[in-house]
């Protein structure tokens, strides 16, 4: 078992009567790549405030390298991006990570092997405001590599970034995590979380609505798609059926979502048996957009 690099315990944070994180509980392990989801105001940006010591906590506690070091020692092996990059526009990429070196009392000699990591070594050389905004992205990362962290912690590290940029920051951080250290990332886009994570805790409004493996969550059984003449019949049954759980009506259409696997003849036959006759079955695969959307769905 990897031993854990975070663990949150019951985690809340309230902003007078408005609660942004509601008794959340996660752990991330060493070498993961964790995803923090939900859409905008659902508390990532606040969960990753508590753990790095900038927003304290209402109640509940977080625990770095299994509580090993306190706080202010494990922060030192930590690097993150919570907000814009802020650096000097008139000073080059080169001087202005001799700068943070200096801030963070590591060696300059590590410049040009971070900056080959994010791909902008050719051009160290040139003026931060001459960057374009992935660029900039792409600096702001490279200096968080500089004390080489153990877990590197991103805000929306593609948020504004046009589709290249987007890719450029994705491939980046799959290098980062390939070489070795963990990575935890807020993000409201789905898409994001897919193609790069290998964990995910979802949220809506504070709530954990999931936590566990990307993998195991589109993993799931998927979905029946059903008509019937004798439509209350059909619900009722589909309500008593142990393998059943969500059901959604629209325009007629039954959509009922599987907690166990069920082939289609199957239940056909069984429906048949009790004159239950359908007029429409189709059996889909969820994926992981249709599920976000399930969980998130205020209704």
């Amino acid at each position: 078992m990897e031993a854990p690099i975070l663990t949150i315990n019951n985690l809340t944070k309230k902003f007078g009567p408005i609660t942004a994180v509601n008794n959340l509980s996660f752990t991330i392990n060493k070498g993961e790549i964790y995803g923090i989801l939900g859409p905008n105001g659902s508390g990532k940006s606040t969960t990753l405030g508590m753990v790095l010591n900038v927003v304290n906590t209402t109640s509940g506690h977080f625990k770095w390298f299994n509580g090993t070091l306190n706080t202010h020692d494990a922060l030192r092996k930590v690097g993150a991006i919570i907000e814009r990059p802020n650096f000097y526009p008139y000073m080059t990429a080169v001087e202005n990570l001799k700068l943070v070196c200096t801030i963070k009392h590591v060696h300059a000699s590590k410049i040009e092997e971070k900056l080959d990591i994010v791909g902008l070594l050719d051009r160290k050389n040139s003026t931060f405001r001459n960057y374009s905004l992935g660029m900039k992205q792409r600096l702001a990362i490279a200096s968080a590599l500089l004390n080489d962290p153990e877990i590197l912690i991103l805000d929306e590290p593609t948020n504004g970034l046009d589709p290249q940029g987007i890719h450029h920051i994705r491939e980046i951080i799959k290098r980062i995590a390939k070489q070795g250290t963990t990575i935890l990332l807020a993000s409201h886009l789905l898409d994001e979380v897919e193609k790069i994570c290998t964990h995910v805790v979802i949220l809506r409004k504070g709530i954990k609505l999931y936590s566990g493996r990307v993998d195991e969550m589109i993993s799931s059984h998927g979905f029946f798609e059903l008509k019937s003449n004798t439509h209350d019949l059909l619900m009722q049954e589909l309500k008593a059926h142990p393998a059943f759980g969500k059901l959604k009506v629209h325009n007629g259409l039954i959509t009922a979502f599987l907690n166990t696997p069920l082939a289609a003849d199957v239940f056909n036959k069984q429906l048949f048996e009790k004159h239950i006759i359908l007029t429409h079955l189709v059996q889909r695969k969820e994926s992981l957009e249709e599920q976000f959307l399930q969980l998130t769905d205020t209704k």
